[in-house]
């Protein structure tokens, strides 16, 4: 099975999650394949997870929308996050907020396009 076809699922299974959980607050579900992480901007990259290579494949829901969008990042910001989240569980850093901002604005441009 190819990368995409394993995010597709993975997306298709995350939906179900979440509609499951908030119902019709959940819409629909998008995918951010940039090549620049949302968190900072570098090349999206693998990162080393119990000395593997692994993908950090995460959901958001963009309430303006209701939409959940997936999205991957680069392994410095997916660690960043692993370890604040190991320090402080279920506690948002500032991280987030940037990759949120990207998020919308992503999905608003690409949005744009389809509307145009």
């Amino acid at each position: 099975m190819s990368i995409e076809d394993q995010i597709d699922q993975a997306m298709i299974q995350m939906f179900a999650q979440m509609h499951a959980r908030f119902g019709k607050a959940v819409k629909g579900q998008w995918f951010y394949d940039g090549e620049a992480c949302p968190g900072c901007g570098r090349k999206v990259d693998a990162m080393r997870h119990k000395g593997k290579d692994a993908l950090s494949l995460n959901g958001y829901i963009y309430r303006k929308r209701g939409i959940l969008i997936g999205y991957i990042l680069c392994g410095r910001c997916a660690n960043e996050i692993h370890h604040a989240a190991r320090r402080n569980p279920g506690v948002q850093i500032a991280r987030h907020d940037i990759i949120e901002a990207n998020l919308g604005q992503a999905y608003e441009a690409h949005m744009s396009k389809m509307d145009a």
